[in-house]
């Protein structure tokens, strides 16, 4: 049985990663999370209830900001790799709490770094973000294209995060993995994410507010293509850093996916349109070229498949 540190594990794509890890059965699961307020911790804690039924999972409640609470726990458990997915997410709540977000997702992945450095852990998986792309002009994105233009403090932080992995692995030897996630959507996803709350609202008979006319477009990936790309990020030891895109190397409208959510629901949206919010961008597309070849990456799930399987969830949860 090998030790993992799974960070922001009670959360969306967190709790998947642990439903995997927990069937293999090869795992003793340390799971981190501080169930803050940014939408109800009943969610994340309904996320797992089953998981905390295995002799094989441990729930630690802290704040990755508190470095003296993360070493009280390296002091008693021996990890043999860290997936570290806990941060404050979100582009348009960054821009009202920029300090916030620098703090959790700059500060504490520099304490999980420090503290990987001391106990000699040879694995960190990090969870970044497409959002590091800024307004890139060039489609698809690759991961050697240009992020040094982030267009929001969400950005900035996990574009902080990659280069200070880079320098962990650079000084100290640590195989650091670094993700970045094109629009993860499926099975316990935040509520504050479009195709939940859009689900949500219009099954409520309320509008739903569109930001710009529609045409922006993203590559919406399904949560069980992405916890197939982070299970293989942690067998993963072709070299000691390297950062993957993670999506469906597909982009949709908006204005597409509301048609899709409406067939799902068999239902009518109400249309509230706004203008385009600062921190948006107008597409996200992955070239993923890289993680088919390195990591065997394959998602399977396109999203005429993935909104039906959202809303079936969704129904049965709400």
């Amino acid at each position: 049985m090998r030790n993992i540190l799974v960070t922001g594990g009670a959360g969306f794509i967190g709790s998947n990663l642990v439903d995997t890890l927990l069937a293999e059965g090869d795992w003793n699961v340390t799971v981190v999370d501080d169930f803050n307020d940014f939408y109800s911790p009943d969610i994340k804690r309904a996320n797992i209830t089953e998981h905390l039924k295995s002799r094989y999972y441990n729930l630690v409640e802290l704040d990755i900001r508190d470095a003296s609470a993360l070493e009280r726990l390296f002091a008693v458990v021996s990890f043999d790799v860290i997936v570290h997915l806990a941060a404050r997410a979100g582009v348009r709540p960054s821009l009202s709490e920029p300090k916030l977000y620098a703090e959790t997702n700059i500060n504490g992945t520099l304490n999980l770094l420090e503290l990987a450095r001391i106990h000699g852990i040879e694995q960190f998986v990090f969870g970044s973000s497409s959002s590091v792309y800024g307004v890139n002009e060039k489609v698809p994105f690759a991961e050697d294209d240009q992020i040094s233009r982030p267009i929001s403090p969400y950005a900035a932080t996990k574009a902080a995060g990659e280069l200070i992995c880079h320098t962990y692995s650079h000084l100290y030897g640590i195989r650091m993995v670094c993700l970045r996630f094109f629009t993860v959507y499926g099975a316990r996803q935040r509520p504050d994410l479009a195709i939940h709350k859009f689900s949500r609202l219009i099954t409520d008979g309320k509008p739903i507010q569109v930001f710009g006319d529609g045409t922006t477009r993203r590559d919406y990936t399904y949560v069980d293509d992405i916890i197939q790309g982070v299970r293989a990020a942690i067998d993963y030891d072709g070299s000691q850093y390297e950062i993957f895109n993670l999506g469906e190397s597909q982009t949709t409208e908006l204005s597409e996916l509301i048609e899709l959510i409406e067939r799902s629901l068999d239902m009518k949206a109400v249309i509230d349109r706004r203008p385009m919010q600062p921190g948006d961008v107008p597409t996200t597309f992955a070239d993923i070229s890289k993680s088919r070849e390195l990591l065997g990456y394959s998602p399977t799930t396109k999203i005429a498949e993935g909104i039906p399987k959202f809303v079936e969830w969704f129904r049965s949860h709400s």
